[in-house]
């Protein structure tokens, strides 16, 4: 399945159904007076957050979303059926903007939740409504109300826990595939990761999300290599990790770099809790690794954490420093194991 977050749709709730004019016409009924029935509702367009979908993909081969109009109102006070409504199936975390992709219309962030996009226009009253004591052969009813019609933009932001931070190749993707059961793609090349992955960590009988984004590089925020817009997926996150490739020769630019990436982004994203670790330290010797630390932790201006994705050295410490940053209400607490007492 392709991966989309972002997508424009058009869409138009449904018309009212006109009113009837009408008179009884039996024969034995005299002075039968008016029974034109009100026209039936048009449908309304709803999004609604479901559980099963992590990519607006289908929203690329159907952009257009029209409800069914109401039906008119006919003779014998019968009232026009109403137009169905259609709903959009979008997946948890999807915000819909409005045309300018600036306002935020609302923000689905829980399964079940469902919001009115456009509302079905009234149906019109038949003369059967405007019967009076003065006004017994009422000869006038209303049009149904129109649709709404709008065009709004569909933007994806997954929902994790962990999202990961680096320069293309710096061990993102390997670090989510040795703590998770995801299969990232992992190449010698820059920008391996094209799309975001989500991979299910657990560690001391809890388990969180953790997001894998593409590399961002100095100038993603003007559109250099593939921007910044991915940055969105991990606004949600409660903590950041902030991969950075020990065997750079340029390891102090990197973290610059990426600091710098994030501040332009904005909304907060350079503020939230951050936690940085020096990867690939197995392809450092004891020296190269200490003067390395020296250097990282000089320019972020605190503690630095040492790990090896591959090697799998500190990856267990690097976890608990990242489940001490997430709230109890967001972890995934996995029940423990009853062990059966041992028999001779």
């Amino acid at each position: 399945m392709k991966f989309l977050d972002l997508c424009k749709v058009y869409i138009r709730s449904g018309a009212g159904g006109g009113g009837c004019v009408s008179f009884r016409r039996e024969k034995y009924i005299e002075y039968g007076g008016p029974d034109g029935g009100d026209g039936g509702g048009g449908g309304s367009v709803w999004a609604e957050a479901v559980d099963g979908l992590n990519t607006l993909i289908d929203f690329r081969y159907q952009q257009h979303f029209f409800a069914k109009n109401g039906q008119p109102g006919m003779g014998r006070q019968r009232t026009g059926k109403d137009g169905d409504d259609i709903v959009l199936r979008v997946p948890v975390g999807t915000e819909i903007l409005d045309e300018d992709q600036e306002t935020v219309l609302c923000d689905l962030t829980e399964v079940g939740q469902r919001v009115q996009l456009a509302r079905g226009g009234n149906g019109g009253f038949g003369n059967l409504h405007f019967k009076s004591s003065t006004n017994q052969a009422p000869r006038r009813s209303n049009p149904g109300q129109d649709g709404v019609e709008r065009t709004l933009w569909l933007r994806l932001k997954l929902i994790a826990d962990v999202g990961l931070l680096g320069l293309p190749n710096a061990g993102k993707s390997t670090f989510l595939a040795a703590t998770s059961n995801a299969r990232p793609k992992i190449a010698d090349y820059p920008f391996t990761t094209l799309h975001p992955n989500l991979g299910v960590v657990g560690v001391d009988n809890a388990e969180f999300v953790v997001a894998d984004i593409p590399g961002l590089i100095e100038g993603a925020s003007q559109g250099r290599g593939l921007g910044d817009l991915f940055l969105g997926h991990i606004e949600r996150c409660a903590v950041l990790l902030h991969l950075v490739d020990g065997t750079s020769e340029t390891l102090v630019e990197d973290y610059h770099t990426i600091i710098g990436e994030l501040e332009a982004y904005g909304v907060g994203l350079a503020d939230k809790p951050r936690i940085t670790v020096l990867n690939k330290i197995d392809a450092l010797d004891e020296d190269q690794r200490a003067s390395t630390m020296k250097k990282i932790e000089k320019a972020s201006g605190g503690d630095v954490m040492a790990m090896s994705g591959v090697a799998g050295d500190g990856v267990t410490e690097v976890l608990r420093k990242l489940r001490g940053e997430i709230s109890d209400e967001r972890l995934r607490h996995k029940p423990v194991e009853e062990k059966e007492p041992w028999r001779p």
